[in-house]
């Protein structure tokens, strides 16, 4: 058994699997078990698992495609170590990773999970270091000081400062709450760390960058967007805080969510759906609200022509 468990979940990143893979193969920290779970890719990801021999290396293969969070939970079913992480087949841990994250949890028993701030990088593995320092500001870590974080829910749901990428977890603690939700797409990690702020588990704030977040063009675009929206609300929808402040950002994101979503059914042409995720979310902004209902009349290829209009005025 080993002391951490890794699980690189994937599908159809043949290209940029290997270089997440090398990234925990190179760590200081040599404790560790790999688990690559594969959901069901056709794009050669079994050849090139084929390929690797070291014993630590484990690779679960889904025939057909299960859904992301299905996927991950596959490879966290499959865990041994005492300590966990996940992170995407886009994404790399910097070397000292492993070392300097289980070195806080050996430390401190009470401590269920140690997040820490990570670089942003492009496809072609370089670092940006303008966006790095942007991104860091704007998810609240460049204000997070070190050491155990005394009010956890507010940070994860409020500043959303950590990502569990770069979140090194005792198991027992993602046990404990039932790891990921099953059948989600998009926001599970969110969905997960707020699960884990309610049922009083510790974090720890390391405000080091040590993992890489790479940006690149696969995450963009319409088709993106509205899973992402659905499973958002999803999310959202999920809790109800007792806290006042939390609720009241709670139901704002959930309006902000529904008009964006709204607004984009009704581009795509499904003016129903659109319209009612509009009306529930018009609090958010009513202009957007009333442009978007008015641009609901007109026919679907004019639509989209306005929408394109209006995204470019803005940018």
């Amino acid at each position: 058994m080993a002391k951490i468990t890794v699980c690189i979940p994937t599908y159809n990143r043949v290209h940029l699997l290997p270089i997440a893979i090398a990234s925990v193969l190179d760590q200081t920290e040599q404790d560790f078990e790999l688990i690559v779970c594969d959901d069901g890719s056709t794009d050669g990801t079994v050849e090139i698992m084929s390929r690797y021999e070291d014993p630590r290396l484990r690779y679960i293969r889904h025939q057909k495609n299960i859904g992301k969070s299905n996927n991950m939970r596959s490879g966290f079913d499959a865990a041994t170590g005492d300590y966990f992480i996940k992170f995407d087949d886009d994404d790399r841990l910097t070397p000292e990773f492993l070392e300097k994250t289980s070195a806080i949890l050996d430390q401190n028993p009470t401590v269920d999970l140690v997040g820490t701030d990570h670089w942003i990088i492009d496809i072609n593995n370089n670092r940006d270091q303008a966006a790095t320092d942007i991104n860091s500001v704007k998810w609240g870590r460049s204000e997070l000081p070190e050491g155990i974080v005394k009010n956890l829910l507010e940070v994860v749901f409020i500043q959303q400062s950590f990502q569990i990428g770069a979140t090194l977890c005792r198991r027992q603690a993602l046990i404990d709450v039932g790891y990921m939700r099953p059948n989600i797409q998009n926001c599970e990690d969110n969905d997960l760390l707020v699960r884990l702020a309610l049922a009083g588990k510790q974090g720890y704030y390391l405000p080091q960058r040590l993992m890489e977040y790479r940006v690149h063009a696969e995450q963009q675009g319409l088709n993106r967007a509205i899973p992402y929206l659905r499973d958002q609300i999803t999310y959202l929808e999920n809790f109800q805080f007792t806290s006042e402040k939390l609720e009241k950002i709670r139901r704002s994101r959930l309006a902000e969510s529904q008009l964006l979503l709204g607004l984009r059914l009704v581009e795509t042409g499904e003016t129903q759906a659109g319209r009612a995720l509009i009306v529930a979310g018009q609090s958010a902004s009513l202009p957007k609200a009333w442009t978007g209902l008015a641009i609901s009349v007109l026919p679907q290829p004019l639509r989209k022509q306005i929408f394109t209009l209006l995204r470019r005025a803005k940018s």
